[in-house]
């Protein structure tokens, strides 16, 4: 058994691989750009890199929305069919099935 630690602490009895070593345990744990550090940091580059991505989508649709309310045709289906506007010579009837209905159960 001690001969085994000896084997394992000899090389620590080298002051350049002391210095080393503590060397390296400091800028893997303990400074300010640390590897824990830059990890956080990538998993928060991430996270961003993929909301931008989500928001690049959400334009995408946002633009084709705008394009097809900039016609005439499209102006005129989405008031219908959002605000429910009709022309002066027409009936409007809404029918709501039971399972769209908004009740207390379900909400």
């Amino acid at each position: 058994m001690a001969l085994n630690r000896k084997k394992i602490l000899k090389p620590f009895k080298n002051i350049f691989v002391l210095i080393l070593f503590v060397f390296l345990i400091w800028m893997l744990f303990f400074d300010a750009n640390s590897w824990l550090i830059h990890r956080e940091l990538n998993n928060e580059i991430d996270d961003l890199e993929s909301q931008k991505d989500y928001y690049k989508k959400e334009i995408e649709k946002d633009k084709k929305a705008l394009k097809k309310l900039s016609t005439e045709e499209g102006l005129e289906k989405f008031a219908r069919e959002e605000y429910y506007m009709k022309r002066d010579n027409e009936e409007i009837f809404i029918m709501e099935y039971e399972d769209s209905l908004k009740t207390k159960d379900n909400e």
